[in-house]
C-alpha cells in the first residue's frame, strides 16, 4: 500500500507517494510562507488532493522541523515556522477531508533517519545515528531497530548538546551547543569571519560571493576547497573535526552500528568526512579495544524525509489497525 510522506522546509514542502520497498512514486512540490502556518496546512492538503487523483493512500507522514509530541499529533514549538502548541495532524486531516486517511507528524531528522535506516546507508544495522548537517544539526536514534523518541517525544536533539561552555549563543537560548561548530551555518559563519579577517587568503571564497564577504555561503566553500583552494580545505576539516568529536562522544552513550551523515553539507564529501573520521578515532574512548562504528554519507539525499515520513505512517496504521 501507498504512503504519502511530506517533507516541510521554510519556503517549500516537497510532497511524495512512496511504495512498499520505499521508493517515490511520484513527487511535487508548493511553496509556503513560514510565518502563515495556515498557508502551510492548505499547501499539504493541496498536494494531498492532486495526488490522490492518481493514488491510493491511507496514511500521510509529516516531517516537521520541531519539536513534536508524543502522540505525533502536534508540533509543540518550531524555530523557523510559526509553530506553537500546533495541533498539525488535526488541521490537516481537516482539510483533507477523508475519514480514511490519518496523518502523523514525525520530526524532520527522525523521518530523514528512518528512510535511511530503512531503505538507505543504514539498512544493513539495528543500531544507528543519524546526523543532518544544514542550517543547523539535526538527528535520529535507532536502537535495537527502534527509533528513540524518549518520554516527551524531544529525544535525539543532539545538536543543542552542549560541546563548549560559554561559547557561540545558540537559538535555543543557550551558548555552546555542538550545532554552532558542527553545521552549515558554522561554515558560513566560520567562512565570513575568514574572509574578513584574512582577506588575501580568502580572496577566491570572496571572489566567489562577488566580492561581498557577507555572501559568502556553504557551496562557496565547497567549491572553494575542491578547486584545492587551501582555506575552503581547511574550513571543512574543521567542522568535520566537530563531527567527528561529538560522534566520539555520542558512541561512549549509544554505541551505534554505524554513524550515517546527510543535509546540505554533505555536498563536500570525503573533504568533510575523512576529517570527521579522523577526530573520530581521535576521540573515541578505549580506542583499540571496541570495534569502530563508521561515518557514512547518507544515500538517499534530500528523499530521505519524504521516504521515511511515508513509512513511520505507515507503520503507524498498521499497528493501530
Amino acid at each position: 500500500m501507498h504512503a504519502i510522506g511530506v517533507d516541510i522546509g521554510g519556503t517549500k514542502i516537497a510532497v511524495g507517494v512512496v511504495d512498499n520497498d520505499g521508493v517515490i512514486v511520484e513527487k511535487v512540490r508548493r511553496k509556503t510562507q513560514p510565518e502563515d502556518a495556515a498557508s502551510i496546512d492548505a499547501a499539504i492538503a493541496d498536494a494531498v488532493a492532486e495526488l490522490a487523483q492518481r493514488h491510493e493512500f491511507h496514511h500521510v507522514g509529516l516531517a516537521a522541523a520541531g519539536f513534536v509530541s508524543s502522540d505525533r499529533r502536534r508540533v509543540l514549538f518550531a524555530p523557523n515556522i510559526a509553530w506553537r502548541e500546533y495541533d498539525l495532524a488535526e488541521k490537516v486531516e481537516a482539510l483533507i477531508g477523508r475519514d480514511d486517511v490519518r496523518v502523523v507528524v514525525e520530526n524532520d531528522a527522525n523521518a530523514a533517519g528512518w528512510g535511511e535506516y530503512r531503505y538507505g546507508a543504514g539498512r544493513d544495522v539495528r543500531h544507528m545515528i543519524m546526523l543532518t548537517i544544514g542550517t543547523g544539526l539535526g538527528a535520529a536514534i535507532i536502537s535495537e531497530g527502534q527509533l528513540l523518541r524518549g518520554a516527551y517525544g524531544f529525544a535525539a536533539e543532539l545538536g543543542h548538546l552542549r560541546v563548549k561552555p560559554g561559547g557561540h549563543p545558540c537559538g535555543c537560548g543557550h551558548r555552546g551547543c555542538w550545532e554552532q561548530y558542527a553545521s552549515g551555518s558554522a561554515l558560513v559563519r566560520e567562512a565570513r569571519r575568514a574572509a574578513t579577517e584574512r582577506s588575501v587568503r580568502a580572496a577566491g571564497l570572496i571572489a566567489r560571493a562577488g566580492g561581498d564577504p557577507a555572501k559568502i555561503i556553504g557551496p562557496h566553500v565547497t567549491a572553494a576547497a575542491e578547486d584545492g583552494d587551501e582555506l575552503g580545505i581547511e574550513l571543512l576539516a574543521e567542522l568535520g573535526e566537530w563531527i567527528g568529536a561529538g560522534s566520539a562522544s555520542l558512541a561512549a552513550v549509544l554505541d551505534p552500528e554505524a554513524f550515517v551523515v546527510g543535509g546540505g553539507v554533505i555536498g563536500a564529501g570525503e573533504m568533510l568526512l575523512a576529517p570527521a573520521r579522523e577526530s573520530y578515532l581521535e576521540h573515541l574512548p578505549a580506542l583499540g579495544h571496541r570495534p569502530v562504528a563508521p561515518i557514512v554519507a547518507a544515500a538517499m539525499g534530500n528523499d530521505a524525509g519524504i521516504v521515511g515520513a511515508a513509512a513511520l505512517a505507515r507503520e503507524a496504521g498498521l499497528t493501530q489497525d
